[in-house]
């Protein structure tokens, strides 16, 4: 048998130079720190997502719970808070007048606002139309 003689070390291939190694920490280090800014993205995108579905689900039960009847409503203003949510709901004239000379409309268009503020500061503004009874003149 022949004698196994160890490769020499004094190669230039033998092992990573400090320059590779350095080249390579730093590319791992760049990719920790995009990945890390995407992460914090979407975190704040999450975030400001949850804000705005509790605003929507806040203004969904002004809508539902917040609004008179529509024998109770009328021109005007109500305001009230739910859940540290507050809202406004404006009734006022939709347009012009709807009278018409010689007919007899019992029914004439109001517009409704809803304002809902959250606590951070956000706005939902929603506009609808009600047909409400004409008041007797």
């Amino acid at each position: 048998m022949f004698p196994v003689t160890p490769p020499p070390t004094d190669r230039r291939d033998a092992g990573f130079t400090i320059i590779e190694v350095l080249i390579a920490l730093a590319i791992v280090a760049v990719s920790v720190v995009a990945i890390g800014s995407v992460m914090a993205t979407n975190v704040r995108g999450v975030r400001s997502l949850e804000q705005h579905v509790a605003l929507m689900q806040a203004a969904r039960t002004v809508m539902t719970a917040g609004i008179p009847a529509r024998t109770r409503l009328g021109p005007g203003a109500l305001s009230g808070q739910i859940d540290n949510y507050r809202w406004t709901i404006d009734v006022g004239p939709l347009g012009g007048d709807w009278a018409v000379p010689g007919a007899d409309i019992a029914w004439v268009p109001e517009l409704v606002r809803i304002r809902v503020r959250s606590p951070s500061g956000a706005v939902s503004d929603i506009r609808t139309v009600r047909l409400m009874h004409r008041p007797d003149e």
